[in-house]
């Protein structure tokens, strides 16, 4: 707190010669060769191997288990597949055979297995945003990269050991890698000049929706030619290389860092002079739950993930059933409309600052014109589907375009708690992401039920449903969204939680 009263100090002194002032600002702002530019991009492969951790076993299970073998016991490996297979499956169990083993695991353990890195989600957001909030993000998000990382490590000892194992493990691996995506928003109290906060956050935050490409793209090919252990061991391994990094490299507070030049240090913390973002173990709880602006985006985050939970785990099956494309086109295809929203999301943020720096829009403006374009666009697209499902072209057209729409949102309601509470930011990262996490949880769900009762109509009373609820988010955002910071996020006296 000294050096940062320094600091402060010393940009007031700084601010009495104007000119230098404002030469040391311009040359901070230009270009993306700074230190918080390239906390962005580690954040972005952190974000990034996360999600790769977190599909890899979704990836890699349809080679994990032989459904042809005869029933042994839930864990036993088999030494080959049967030879009534059909010619084609035969020589892919083959090649199977060769590099990794195999597993009688039923539809209902798989089932278990996957959703077992859910378990543990639901309590890990809050704790691990209040912690961040008061102690950091740096040891926090390392931590928690580390830990998954070594865990992914050990998935294939683990399928040999027992099923019970592996799902031990799987939850305890949920629980990291939500410290890594809930914790790191606190890291944009110190370090995103409000300018910059929509490019810096966005930057950071598509490496998920990049990670998403990569796995989809390259898991099943790892899977068929090296063995499916392989796609543990590679990103578990490169994750563990970069939590190395991540501890040397990253400082919660740039008065801190030993490498950021000065004049980017004193143009980042003059920025934030006016911002309040000091730690504090109290909450006002009452006055969040009295609060619409944070219910607006609390809703947001509920009805906005119900869509992308949805594309996330039924992408594949819908070009599979609907284009009737196979596993190897299908794989490729899904991942489409991820490298072209981790594009968008990025750009989104840039043209958010672009039109708040240049005075364009008021914040609050371009955090609701954004939300809004990427809700009504994206669920436009989505509820038109049915229609153009026979023209394979434009059914992916479709699914790229709502995706890249969706997108936008990144730059709108997603990011709206850093300006109306960055001193709670921590905590309320971690109560918006359990609002996603439910919305998660009863999507799919919900999508399957459709499915299954109606197999003509199914997909289009799918995407009916996200977009009305899509919409009746959008509209209670619109209605109580706000961009300044909250009374009730100042230092004040308040009742203690």
């Amino acid at each position: 707190m000294c050096a940062r009263a320094e600091v402060k100090a010393t940009v007031g002194d700084i601010s009495n010669d104007g000119n230098l002032n404002m030469a040391q600002v311009q040359t901070s702002r230009k270009g993306f060769c700074s230190v918080r530019h390239g906390l962005a991009f580690i954040l972005h492969i952190c974000n990034f191997l996360i999600l790769t951790q977190q599909m890899n076993l979704s990836i890699a299970i349809p080679a994990m288990v032989n459904n042809t073998a005869l029933l042994s016991s839930p864990n036993a490996s088999t030494e080959r597949p049967p030879t009534d297979s059909q010619d084609n499956w035969k020589e892919t169990l083959k090649e199977f055979k060769a590099v990794a083993p195999m597993y009688d695991w039923s539809p209902e353990i798989q089932g278990i297995i996957l959703s077992s890195l859910n378990y543990g989600s639901f309590l890990a957001p809050i704790p691990s945003g209040y912690v961040a909030g008061v102690f950091g993000a740096k040891y926090l998000v390392g931590a928690g990269m580390f830990i998954s990382s070594v865990l992914t490590l050990f998935i294939p000892l683990a399928t040999d050991a027992g099923v019970t194992l592996l799902i031990v493990l799987r939850i305890v691996q949920g629980i990291a890698q939500v410290m890594v995506t809930t914790s790191q928003y606190s890291i944009w109290v110190k370090w995103a000049p409000p300018l910059e906060r929509s490019q810096l956050v966005t930057i950071a935050m598509s490496g998920s929706v990049v990670g998403s490409f990569v796995i989809l793209l390259i898991g099943g090919l790892l899977c068929q030619t090296i063995g499916w252990p392989y796609i543990f061991y590679i990103f578990g391994g490169i994750g563990c290389a970069c939590s190395f990094l991540w501890f040397p490299l990253v400082y919660d507070d740039p008065v801190n860092h030993p490498f950021i030049s000065t004049g980017e240090r004193d143009y980042i913390v003059c920025s934030l002079a006016q911002q309040d973002c000091s730690a504090d173990w109290s909450l006002p709880v009452m006055a969040m739950i009295k609060s619409l602006p944070l219910w607006g985006i609390l809703v947001s985050y509920f009805s906005e993930f119900w869509l992308f939970h949805i594309l996330m785990a039924y992408i594949p099956t819908y070009i599979n059933t609907v284009l009737q494309a196979n596993l190897r086109d299908s794989g490729i295809l899904s991942a489409l409309p991820f490298v072209v929203g981790s594009m968008c999301i990025i750009l989104g943020g840039l043209l958010a600052d672009f039109l708040l720096s240049r005075k364009i829009l008021r914040l609050i403006t371009i955090r609701k014109l954004f939300t809004a374009v990427g809700v009504i666009f994206s669920s436009l697209l989505c509820v038109s589907l049915p229609s153009v499902s026979s023209s394979h072209i434009t059914t992916m057209a479709f699914l790229v375009l709502s995706s890249a729409f969706s997108s936008l949102c990144e730059a709108g309601s997603l990011v709206n708690i850093l300006d109306i509470a960055p001193r709670y930011v921590g905590f309320l990262r971690g109560l918006s992401q359990v609002f996603s996490l439910i919305s998660g949880a009863i999507s799919p769900t919900v999508t399957g039920i459709f499915l299954s009762q109606d197999s003509e109509f199914g997909w289009r009373n799918v995407f009916l449903l996200s977009a009305a609820i899509n919409i009746s988010g959008l509209v209670f955002y619109l209605i109580f969204g706000q961009a300044e910071v909250q009374d009730w996020a100042k230092e004040q006296t308040f009742t203690q939680f």
